[in-house]
């Protein structure tokens, strides 16, 4: 039990915060670090003028994920059963208010990727990729100087974005609406990382195999989209291994040198764009790609494994690969 509330009954706004606990948990950062940027934020509150307080938001004081918030909804709302996908849009929404007319109940719409109140600011949360470089090895000087540079042309490309059109349809028809980004990020990375401490893999086609041992990505496969070497072969030693899961999205594509002058030789991911695959080549490192659906459901069902021992029922939908590990 979580202490939250007796069991199947929780507010949404208790349910919210287990997933984010949930995530700090299994975050790969020092828990100091995560703490310190949450005192830097209630610091930064506190010397505010008054004025601009209005502007600020609250939920910075307590959740360490700016790709992660509450768009729309009371908080208080009692909840036993919640809709969550991959992807929220519109028709997902009006999908949630068909089943309710059909009588099903669907108590608040959980979104994986950001929108609304996460969409414009998730790119902050890339910063956490340079931990993961220089756990691999890479100087956080390095890893810094060209994250901000990408960092900048993520925020460019958001700017334009429509970000309240899931939220304006989830407010019109009355159905409360978050979503979950970096925690469950933080939890299928934790989890493959675990995974491959125990079952060390000696060739890049060890990796794929083991991949196929765990439900989401076999299920994944039913669907024609297994996980998939894109530089290197099976027979190839995969030298050491990282897991690129979280971040909020593709990082720099200069990255790849400085692994591979760090020894890095095989990089696991949701997904990569052909110019991080390019660079993977030309730098001599595998890659293999594990699946977005897959991965993102592997980390997604740590959470709702998380709501479900509280009593509070998932029902997967847009992508969601429901798995339950409980």
């Amino acid at each position: 039990m979580n202490g939250y509330a007796i069991r199947g009954i929780m507010k949404l706004i208790d349910v919210y915060r287990l997933a984010i606990e949930t995530g700090m948990k299994h975050d790969p950062r020092p828990e100091s670090d995560v703490k310190r940027l949450l005192e830097d934020e209630r610091k930064a509150y506190d010397s505010m003028d008054e004025g601009k307080k209005q502007y600020f938001d609250t939920e910075r004081l307590w959740n360490p994920y700016a790709d992660s918030r509450l768009s729309y909804g009371d908080p208080d709302t009692e909840v036993t059963r919640l809709m969550w996908g991959i992807d929220i849009g519109t028709g997902e929404v009006l999908l949630a208010d068909r089943l309710r007319e059909k009588g099903q109940r669907i108590d608040a719409l959980v979104a994986h990727h950001p929108l609304g109140l996460a969409r414009t600011p998730f790119p902050e949360v890339m910063t956490m990729q340079n931990d993961l470089y220089l756990d691999a090895g890479v100087p956080i000087n390095i890893s810094e100087a060209l994250m901000n540079t990408r960092m900048e042309e993520v925020i460019r490309n958001v700017l334009p974005a429509n970000y309240n059109q899931a939220t304006d349809a989830a407010r019109l028809l009355d159905i409360p609406l978050l979503n979950v980004h970096t925690p469950a990020d933080n939890c299928v990375e934790d989890f493959l990382t675990r995974e491959f401490e125990e079952h060390p893999a000696r060739t890049v086609g060890d990796i794929t195999e083991h991949l196929m041992t765990i439900p989401e990505f076999q299920q994944s496969a039913k669907f024609n989209s297994p996980p998939k070497i894109v530089v290197g072969s099976k027979s190839a030693r995969c030298g050491k291994v990282i897991f690129k899961m979280n971040g909020g999205t593709s990082g720099p594509k200069e990255i790849y040198q400085h692994l591979a002058a760090a020894g890095v030789g095989t990089v696991v991911g949701m997904h990569f764009p052909e110019s991080h695959i390019d660079e993977a080549r030309k730098h001599h490192i595998n890659m293999v790609i594990s699946g977005h659906m897959s991965s993102d459901s592997l980390g997604i069902n740590i959470i709702a494994d998380e709501w479900e021992k509280a009593g509070v029922e998932v029902v997967p939908c847009s992508g969601l690969i429901r798995v339950r590990r409980i």
